[in-house]
């Protein structure tokens, strides 16, 4: 899968970053992770220190797929507003999730602390701004549930916006205590923790087969540089690439684009520092970095053509900072970065835990979605506790088959 084209700003913010070897060997392990993504990691992270064998298989450089494009966003909602999911899973289901994407980004920030490389992460809070009077009502409802379940947010009039920010909107839900991170720094600092702790990772060694040996109940996997892995479980996270081991229906994707401009002189007109993004869909969203960039991100195409998705790189890259111009006309940016990239999401706006009968032993990370790596803190925790412990409540909360009985719900509700 072409998953992105143009030109990469998280990676030069670390160019001295650990490197590891190719497998050259035959290894008999309890769990092989595929993939050198933040949701490879994060699986890597929960595993170290578990007492149990654990080898990463990297095709290329760790953090050089859709890591180097993501701009890590740390919140709790997503593009699908928690009320639309209700409709869908009910109240309970819904307010579990609210729940545990809460802690996973309080996971986040714990991770981020542990590790011997700072990974930027910074608390922010978040603007959520109706982008049309239409959008006001909508967005009031949503700031009500999410308030009944415990989430410190504010429900910002017109005039409130207006006394803090430069630019004009109706209505909006103010978040506390949302996040961003360096996404390649965070990585990297999670494999350097789980490698540190016993964790065997290797880069430049491409999975070329996998098979079940139903005697031994084991995975087999084999590698391109002719190492084979015996294994008694496989996580494959290797983000949207997972798509080519193994499709999954619900996922669907859409082209996506990026800007990250030269550092700023005066960002005293921008609230905060705040997360920004918006109701409207197609939606922009805006961060800061810790060396004061901006990044400017949305202007989502169906395209799933990586031909026509990169044809409309400089175009949308202009209407990018365009948008931002109005919104603060006293900030002058000049681009330094940019990119195109596919963005994936499930239909149903949950992400997914994919076990399958063909993949025995197996377990498919899939936090495809706005937030995604808040989900891949989630569904890595929940993997790896229904790997170590045997089982986990709430991984029934996100396998392909929801939404789940009410049963199993009562269950992850009371652990």
């Amino acid at each position: 899968m072409n998953l992105q084209t143009g030109l990469y700003y998280w990676p030069t913010t670390f160019p001295d970053a650990p490197s590891y070897p190719a497998l050259e060997e035959n290894l008999t392990c309890d769990v092989v992770i595929i993939g050198g993504g933040s949701s490879a990691a994060q699986c890597a992270y929960y595993l170290a220190g578990s007492g149990l064998k654990v080898v990463v298989l990297e095709k290329g450089s760790i953090g050089g797929g859709s890591t180097s494009t993501n701009t890590a966003i740390i919140q709790y909602s997503g593009e699908k507003m928690f009320t639309s999911l209700v409709h869908t899973f009910g109240e309970a289901y819904i307010g579990r999730h609210l729940k545990l994407l809460k802690e996973a980004i309080d996971e986040i920030e714990a991770a981020s602390r542990s590790v011997d490389i700072d990974c930027e992460f910074r608390r922010r809070d978040t603007l959520y701004a109706a982008s049309c009077p239409e959008d006001v009502d909508r967005l009031r409802i949503e700031y009500e549930f999410i308030k009944q379940h415990g989430i410190d947010i504010d429900f910002w009039s017109r005039e409130q916006i207006q006394e803090r920010y430069p630019f004009r909107r109706d209505a909006a839900i103010y978040s506390y205590n949302d996040g961003e991170l360096n996404p390649y720094k965070f990585t990297h600092a999670l494999f350097q923790y789980a490698a540190i702790r016993g964790v065997r990772i290797y880069e430049h060694t491409e999975m070329n087969g996998h098979h079940y040996d139903r005697q031994q109940q084991r995975m087999i996997v084999t590698t391109k540089t002719g190492s084979e892995l015996n294994a008694r479980h496989v996580i494959f996270a290797a983000g949207y690439e997972n798509m080519d081991i193994r499709k999954e229906k619900q996922a669907s994707f859409v082209s996506t684009y990026t800007v990250t401009t030269h550092p700023v002189a005066d960002l005293s007109s921008w609230y905060n520092r705040t997360l920004l993004w918006e109701t409207a869909r197609p939606y922009l969203y805006m961060r800061t970095t810790v060396d004061n960039r901006i990044i400017v991100g949305g202007l989502d195409d169906n395209t799933t053509y990586s031909e026509d998705r990169d044809s409309k790189l400089i175009h949308k890259k202009d209407k990018l900072l365009t948008e931002f111009n109005r919104m603060f006309p006293d900030i002058r940016v000049e681009p330094a970065f940019y990119s195109a990239a596919f963005y994936g999401g499930m239909v149903d706006g949950l992400p997914i835990i994919g076990k399958y009968e063909e993949y025995p032993n197996s377990y498919f990370l899939l936090a495809y979605g706005d937030n995604g790596t808040v989900y891949s803190q989630m569904l890595a925790k929940i993997i790896v506790q229904d790997i170590v412990e045997g089982h986990s409540p709430d991984l029934a909360l996100y396998l392909q088959n929801r939404p789940l009985l009410e049963v199993q719900l009562e269950e992850s509700k009371s652990s």
